[in-house]
């Protein structure tokens, strides 16, 4: 059976509801904490792409998704919880709604936009997901909700506290590198320019809004998942060339998105940022999986063919035959792209309260007492 190998899913939207909301006071206590919102693709996807137009290539609304802790599958692509939920939960914050609940739940503590298979790109996976671009739009919705809400003078006091956390690029990189592909459609460096000058263009767009504090998560060594392990297999490369293309990329993202954030703390006052090195840390658990408490680091629970890495699981994709592993925890992987609750909510704790080599200049605990 050939591999069918469709890469990262992270996605886009649109609020389908009306509000009529009168000014309403806040209490002291929902003041003080910070509200956190949420950008990116499926590491971070509540269930947004539950509500758009798209195929189940960029879902994962269906069993066994969401069976560790949820019960039910809530359209996260995972077994249970993300990193967004865990720091909402440390951050004494409610789990944070995705934009298309808003319209039923509180949304002062924040509101997560993140779509499975978004990119940094419009090009990326366009059609099937909510891009960057688009999620910002959504935000400046939910800005002009707030101040309905709220009163301009909270809101912006809400908006200036709040945190603001991005996984973005993955797919910008994955994508091109199809089962028919293996290269990006423009030269690497210039590929690599339009990624970042669109993840600043969106930062940028949530500053003239208010925000000032933002956190940015590196790239995973991709080259490393179960599904680029698996399409390396079947692309039947012997000098690893696919996976030096994806590496080199990897590599190039991480080492400017460092300088893309001090150029932007130089550009705009009050500008705060802080980078969460997930790349050392998800390549630390792969390397050595016992220290932190999994079994098997390189075969998926979730999916089927060599390292449960053809993307299959819960048979609502293409193809439909699949395997799930008896016992979630002894993995670091759920599916053959992303991480377990387990995983995440380890990689959340080291973001939360961890050392200057992983989490940097301010670990989120501190990060979210910073005043503006």
């Amino acid at each position: 059976m050939a591999l069918n190998l469709n890469l990262f899913h992270f996605c886009n939207f649109v609020l389908v509801a009306c509000f009529t909301c009168p000014i309403v006071c806040i209490s002291s206590h929902e003041r003080s904490q910070a509200a956190l919102f949420v950008f990116g693709d499926s590491l971070f996807d509540p269930g947004n792409n539950n509500y758009i137009n798209t195929t189940t290539e960029f879902q994962a609304n269906w069993w066994p998704y969401g069976k560790s802790f949820f019960k039910y599958p809530t359209g996260r692509f995972s077994d249970g919880r993300l990193i967004p939920d865990f720091i909402a939960e440390y951050a004494n914050l409610p789990l944070i709604p995705s934009y298309f609940e808003i319209g039923k739940q509180h949304f002062v503590h924040g509101v997560n936009f993140a779509s499975g298979g978004a990119g940094c790109l419009v090009e990326t996976h366009r059609g099937f997901v909510i891009d960057l671009k688009t999620q910002l739009k959504y935000f400046k919705n939910v800005v002009k909700l707030l101040k309905k809400k709220v009163g301009a003078r909270e809101s912006k006091q809400i908006l200036s506290n709040a945190v603001y956390i991005f996984s973005a690029g993955g797919n910008d990189y994955l994508a091109p590198f199809s089962s028919t592909n293996s290269t990006t459609p423009y030269p690497e460096r210039e590929y690599l320019q339009m990624i970042m000058g669109n993840l600043t263009s969106v930062l940028k767009g949530i500053y003239m809004e208010g925000g000032r504090k933002f956190v940015m998560l590196n790239m995973v060594p991709v080259d490393r998942l179960p599904n680029i392990q698996a399409l390396n297999l079947q692309k039947g490369v012997k000098d690893g060339d696919f996976i030096k293309k994806i590496t080199s990329l990897v590599k190039m993202h991480n080492s400017g998105l460092p300088e893309m954030l001090k150029q932007l703390e130089k550009q705009l006052p009050g500008f705060k940022y802080t980078l969460f090195n997930l790349f050392k840390v998800f390549s630390e658990s792969i390397d050595n999986p016992t220290k932190y408490g999994f079994k098997t680091s390189k075969t998926a629970c979730c999916g089927t063919g060599p390292f449960r890495g053809i993307d299959t699981c819960g048979g609502q994709r293409q193809v439909k035959e699949y395997k799930l592993c008896k016992n979630v925890k002894d993995n670091l992987f759920f599916d053959s792209f992303h991480p377990s609750e387990l995983a995440y909510k380890q990689y959340a704790e080291l973001l939360w309260n961890g050392t200057p080599d992983v989490v940097a200049p301010y670990n989120l605990k501190s990060f979210f007492e910073l005043s503006t």
